[in-house]
């Protein structure tokens, strides 16, 4: 081994480092994603696709970041690493997950994304694509096998750079293809006399749906941007972000109300009232809109999928993308033609083109948040209704998701393993239900009881969190349930230590 360089598996660094694959790459605190940490992970990365004879050195490498703090950091990293194996970084600045993920699919090379999604900013990750789109549960076993080297002298003991390289100047190519990428595919001024207000937060998105809406012909209002970053889950929605929806929606009037999680993959999209919409039954919407004909979607989403009769076929998957982009790819084997996925989060995927009226939407398989917000207006524009009555094209169904923060995956797997093997023990959870008629062991616990009501528990693959969805016929009832559910568990936690 070469003393003048550091030799260490990809496996191995991520015991040591504690950052682990999350959905589609490496996630772990903010101050464990050393620049040592993200440069061999960048190496691992790399390497992985030039034994799969998917990437040649002297290519392009595409990567963007969110807007936390420690994002340009850690893009520094990984451009670092691109140059030094031999690659050309294209810096494509502080775009949306789908944006550079789009434009790489375009020029079929390699890319990242530096973001935490929707978690707090005390913790990052980084997002790799394949050529195609997202790596998928085999690439991160690839990734993983990998062995790699850094020469010992680009760090200090603290993993920093010792002299720390700059970013490349910006690229807006990526951002530009991606506006287009709508206001091409779009009737030009077919939002003509709607308001849209626009919640900027911290997402990237905002400047893009600003312009996207607003070349569309409609008034577009921007609201609520804020310096510091803010940890949106479209999942989970923060009390603060429900009561500034409402605020709003008093103040002044608008027909949409819209933002995404921190990359710009997951949508926050609400109606003239200020009531955000469940990110799965804007799923249904978008896909109706679309006039798919297969549906992919993780198991925790809304049923009313089924229920609605609107397309010929329906799969359900674990929970991430990973899992729907296989799905999808199996559909399209299968002979499936409008083939689309969504998770419970709002992300919506597209595996398959997609006509309409005569314009062409390119397949883009990896989580979007801003078709659904689109899909979701010109949907109620062409029912003749406001948006809050679009959920009355579907079957009474509706969700609820939230989670129990600081809970450590060990024990919220553990607890949920023993209700699996004793189902009936879910009567001392919530004794008014009693015990389940069936469960699905897919992803998690998933529960439904005689009532039709559905409790499903999963420990989060991002954070030391446990989730529970829950489903019933109204959406008061689905709430009561989730906030009974997550109480009882609650007390589990402080009774057991």
């Amino acid at each position: 081994m070469n003393e003048k360089s550091e030799t260490v598996a990809i496996a191995d660094l991520m015991a040591r480092s504690g950052v682990g694959f999350g959905t589609s790459g490496a996630r772990g605190l903010a101050e464990a994603m050393t620049d040592r940490v993200c440069y061999l992970y960048t190496v691992g990365f790399l390497q992985y696709l030039e034994k799969l004879n998917a990437i040649h050195p002297g290519d392009s490498v595409a990567l963007a970041g969110d807007h936390r703090p420690s994002t340009p950091r850690i893009m520094a990293a990984a451009a670092a690493a691109i140059a030094d194996l031999g690659y050309q970084p294209v810096n494509c600045g502080n775009i949306p997950s789908p944006a550079v993920a789009a434009y790489a699919i375009g020029e079929q090379i390699a890319s990242l994304m530096v973001t935490g999604s929707h978690i707090p900013d005390d913790r990052n990750g980084i997002k790799f694509n394949r050529p195609e789109g997202e790596i998928l549960k085999a690439d991160e076993a690839g990734i993983r096998e990998q062995v790699v080297s850094a020469p010992r002298t680009l760090f200090d003991d603290a993993g920093c750079f010792v002299e720390r390289p700059p970013l490349p100047a910006e690229d807006t190519s990526a951002y530009r293809r991606y506006v287009a990428r709508y206001l091409d595919f779009l009737p030009a001024q077919c939002l003509n006399g709607t308001r849209v207000l626009v919640y900027e937060h911290s997402t990237v998105a905002a400047r893009a749906m600003t312009e996207v809406f607003g070349g569309l012909g409609a008034d577009v209002v921007r609201r609520g941007y804020s310096d510091a970053f803010i940890p949106v889950d479209t999942e989970a929605v923060r009390d603060e972000d429900v009561a500034l929806a409402r605020a709003w929606a008093g103040a002044e009037a608008f027909d949409l109300l819209v933002s995404a999680d921190g990359d710009g993959d997951r949508p926050l999209v609400g109606d003239e009232h200020g009531n955000w919409l469940r990110g799965d039954v804007a799923g249904i919407l978008t896909a109706r809109f679309l006039d798919a004909d297969t549906v992919v979607t993780p198991v925790s989403s809304n049923t009313a999928l089924e229920k609605s009769g609107w397309f010929q076929g329906v799969t359900r998957t674990r929970i991430g993308s990973p899992y729907v982009i296989e799905g999808m790819l199996q559909a399209v084997d299968d002979g499936a033609k409008r083939v689309v996925g969504y998770e419970a989060n709002g992300g919506f995927l597209i595996m398959s083109p997609i006509e309409l009226d005569g314009r062409d939407l390119e397949p883009l398989p990896t989580r979007d948040a801003l078709v659904v917000a689109l899909a979701v207006i010109l949907l109620a524009r062409r029912q003749g209704v406001p948006v809050s009555q679009l959920g009355d094209l579907l079957p009474a169904r509706y969700t609820a998701s939230d989670r129990l923060k600081n809970f450590p995956t060990e024990i919220s797997a553990s607890h949920i393993a023993a209700l699996s093997e004793r189902p009936a023990d879910a009567a001392e959870l919530l004794p008014e239900l009693g015990a389940p008629v069936s469960t699905d062991v897919t992803d998690g616990l998933r529960m439904t009881f005689a009532n039709a009501e559905v409790v499903h528990l999963r420990p989060s693959g991002n954070a030391p969190e446990l989730r529970c969805y829950t489903e019933a016929d109204t959406a008061q009832r689905a709430w009561q349930l989730n906030t009974q559910c997550l109480g009882a568990l609650e007390a589990w936690r402080r009774h057991t230590g």
